[in-house]
């Protein structure tokens, strides 16, 4: 009797040891939604990446136990009938994941997934028609979820950014709900450019560390990015945030550690191995700690909200003005078949009142380079409406790219006046003066638009080279390094308006 409550014991302190760590792969089930997004219409051309991306990420996903449901080029509606799906399929204890690739934008402090179909012209645009990753944590964390991953892969410099400069480029930090472990494929705030080929650094890296039984997902996460580092040679660095509770491991039923160095040897079951050699592992290693990133410390402003807000348009690959109207004549015609081009001009055709639409088409033509065009619909929207402050910002810009800085410079005084400490015109007066030679009025501007907003990068980056025209050669290269680590292809951008 005796030798039998001695055993019972034993069993049971054996069990108490392992379920803690077990428990998080053992309490529900494994579904992921999986988005890849490659063709939005405002793009000039497909991205390259996020179908197959998605593709093969799916594929291993579903190796590792995961039911997964696979979304390409999803629609607003698509992307919402997705997300109710995978609300729909979460059972208490599951482990949820999503992936996103493709455009996002930090609006408010939070990061949106855009959908192929979004009309992004303003702020409120962006709470309409994309979704707040904040948001599907929280609701996936309401239906139960012991374990929620989101893995996004949309750093990129988009085309929906280019038409607001107020707003910061990369993804923002989250406020996610316990249980969470969250990555983007590059830091806070910074984007990456496509390197061109079929496949991201980021999911290259990604899969081959999924595919490494012995790791728990945080580790593969961190292993991750430090491929991605390396392979990049700095020039991307993946972001990481982690409030996992449980062990959690990609690869189910190898490896589970007790939190104090001890590993539980397990022999994954046949029908989660597929094309993987059958393995049993036993690895002794020191608990590895949990990456949590430092909280970032932002000046709080309080901006006066506005009915439009809409600034003005930067474009990375900008072409130079021409001043030939034969030439001028000839790219109308090569715009007129541009989607959103031809859209606005129905629209103006059918109401030439329609100062909106003129004001967009404004923005569309200066993104593509055709400032005397974009200047000619800014004059129209303003003659339309006098005080239309946005208006007087982007034709601000749009002078001075165009080297026709005396009437720029009256347009953007006009947008101050009418809108103090407008953030977007101190910025384009920034550029204004920085062509033409103030550099102390240029300093000044940029610095009282940073003041406003912090993580505006063409104010530093301008900034950094106006300082630099005054002689303050290291403050100057502190503010042009900071710059392009937020954006790398910011220098490339100040080039097209003729400023290096």
């Amino acid at each position: 009797m005796k030798i039998r409550i001695a055993f019972l014991v034993i069993l049971a302190l054996s069990v108490a040891l392992v379920a803690p760590s077990v428990a998080a792969e053992n309490r529900g089930d494994r579904v992921a939604l999986v988005i890849g997004n490659a063709k939005y219409p405002d793009s000039e051309k497909p991205l390259k990446e996020p179908i197959n991306d998605a593709r093969d990420l799916a594929d291993e996903l579903k190796r590792d136990g995961f039911d997964v449901d696979l979304g390409e080029n999803l629609t607003i509606d698509g992307m919402r009938r997705a997300f109710d799906r995978l609300y729909g399929s979460i059972k208490p204890g599951s482990v949820a994941l999503v992936f996103f690739s493709g455009f996002g934008i930090q609006s408010n402090r939070q990061s949106y997934m855009i959908p192929i179909d979004a009309q992004i012209w303003t702020e409120p645009d962006v709470r309409r028609d994309g979704f707040s990753l904040e948001t599907v944590l929280s609701e996936i964390n309401s239906r139960g979820a012991s374990v929620k991953i989101a893995l996004v892969d949309a750093s990129r410099r988009n085309p929906f950014e280019r038409r607001f400069r107020s707003f910061s480029a990369g993804l923002a930090p989250i406020i996610a709900p316990g249980g969470t472990l969250v990555m983007y494929s590059a830091a806070l705030s910074s984007v990456v450019s496509d390197n061109g080929s079929d496949h991201s650094l980021f999911v290259s890296e990604l899969l081959k560390e999924i595919r490494v039984p012995s790791l728990t997902a945080e580790e593969t996460l961190n292993r991750t990015r430090v491929g991605v580092t390396r392979a990049s040679r700095s020039e991307q660095v993946p972001w990481i945030s982690s409030s996992l509770a449980d062990e959690f491991s990609f690869v189910p039923g190898v490896r589970v550690s007790s939190g104090k160095g001890t590993v539980v040897e397990r022999t994954p079951p046949s029908d989660t191995i597929d094309d993987r050699p059958p393995q049993k592992t036993a690895i002794v290693a020191p608990e590895v700690p949990k990456v949590v990133p430092k909280k970032v410390e932002e000046p709080k402003v309080a901006i006066k909200e506005e009915p439009k807000e809409t600034p003005k348009i930067k474009e990375a690959d900008i072409v130079a003005p021409t001043t030939d109207s034969r030439a001028e004549e000839r790219l109308e015609l090569a715009l007129a078949d541009d989607p959103t081009i031809r859209s606005l001009s129905v629209k103006i055709a059918d109401n030439p009142a329609d100062g909106n639409a003129l004001y967009r088409r404004g923005q569309v033509y200066a993104s593509k380079g055709a400032f005397r065009l974009a200047i000619r619909d800014f004059n129209e929207a303003i003659r339309l409406n006098p005080k239309d402050v946005e208006a007087f910002n982007n034709r601000c810009f749009a002078r001075t790219v165009a080297n026709d800085l005396p009437a720029a410079l009256k347009d953007c005084n006009e947008a101050l006046r009418l809108r103090p400490n407008f953030v977007d015109a101190l910025d384009s007066r920034g550029l204004l003066n920085l062509k033409s030679g103030q550099t102390k009025n240029a300093i000044a501007d940029f610095d009282a638009a940073l003041k406003i907003n912090p993580r505006l990068t063409s104010s530093l980056y301008g900034r950094g080279l106006a300082k630099q025209r005054s002689g303050l050669i290291s403050e100057g290269e502190i503010d042009i390094s900071n710059a392009k680590s937020m954006d790398p292809n910011i220098a490339k951008e100040f080039a097209g308006y003729g400023v290096d």
